[in-house]
């Protein structure tokens, strides 16, 4: 099995995505922490059965797992999700940043709390769990035990491309595609690797919360066809990461979902324009612009042709 003795944290795992990336990696060996709060898709309440749900499953299969409930924007309680991991079964090899919430407004009417919200269970929910592994990681490495750990930051292309509603979401998955990027050259050292994922999926997240999404990501209407948003499609991308296998893969970034995977790329200079000695005139600088632009070399990839190339055969 791809991850036999390797002890994996999932966080936001009691449903969707999450779900199923937990139920893959304990299929494949690892022992895992089950991280859910189980609150709503917009972050408020909370319910212990669906990662305990999860948890059940994993043991009716053969595997081993454990429930977990705290809130990764906490930090204190970010550590004691690790330290989950390293009292349940004595070690901890894999992160998998999942959890998150929506809270979509356009920018003139989105609140600060609406703000806050989102960027905390995103951004620096990531950042806790991978803070407390990574210093984990550091001082094991120093004591000469390699555990080859991994983290992987679940971005969107909501961050990537841009996604109008979303002002504090996009920019928040943005980030944690960089987190990912900074995290492996950080940590490469201590044998660890940093990556992303963008997964296209059908969630909570992707139709309840967001009803504009939910004709793109209908479900399949003649019985036995297809599925291309079934979120189990995410899941096999993120348990080769967290192997052995892919020690060699450092801070990349792939758009997941439908049976097929993206290799992404950033920012990226696809065109420039130069003067030498003086600084530009400003409109002559404006009119060299004006025809590196023309070029299209930065035309903008969207959700829309993002789909239409999953389906094409």
């Amino acid at each position: 099995m791809l991850l036999d003795g390797r002890v994996a944290i999932v966080t936001g795992a009691g449903r969707g995505i999450g779900r199923e990336e937990a139920l893959l990696l304990a299929k494949n060996g690892a022992k895992v922490v089950v991280n859910d709060l189980g609150g709503s898709f917009d972050g408020t309440g909370s319910d212990d059965s669906p990662a305990q749900q999860v948890v059940d499953e994993i043991k009716a299969a053969g595997g081993e797992a454990v429930a977990n409930f705290e809130s990764v924007t906490d930090f204190a309680g970010a550590k004691r999700i690790v330290e989950c991991a390293l009292d349940s079964f004595g070690k901890l090899n894999i992160l998998v940043n999942n959890a998150g919430i929506l809270r979509d407004r356009m920018i003139f009417n989105m609140s600060e709390d609406e703000w806050d919200a989102v960027l905390n269970v995103h951004l620096k929910g990531s950042f806790n769990c991978a803070r407390h592994a990574c210093e984990y990681w550091r001082e094991q490495h120093k004591q000469g035990n390699l555990l080859n750990g991994r983290v992987i930051n679940t971005s969107s292309d909501a961050g990537l491309l841009g996604s109008p509603g979303q002002p504090n979401y996009g920019p928040a998955k943005a980030a944690l595609a960089t987190m990912a990027i900074i995290v492996d050259r950080e940590m490469q050292k201590y044998g660890v690797t940093g990556n992303a994922i963008a997964p296209l999926a059908r969630t909570r997240m992707t139709v309840d919360a967001t009803p504009q999404t939910a004709g793109l990501m209908a479900g399949p209407e003649e019985e036995g066809a297809h599925d291309y948003f079934d979120p189990g499609h995410i899941a096999p991308l993120v348990t080769w990461l967290a192997s052995e296998d892919a020690a060699d893969v450092h801070g990349e970034v792939f758009r997941v979902g439908g049976g097929c995977v993206w290799l992404m790329q950033g920012w990226h200079s696809v065109g420039t324009v130069k003067k030498k000695g003086a600084p530009w005139d400003a409109a002559e600088l404006g009119e060299q612009l004006k025809v590196e632009l023309a070029k299209g070399n930065t035309a903008k990839e969207d959700l829309g042709s993002v789909f239409k190339s999953l389906k094409q055969d």
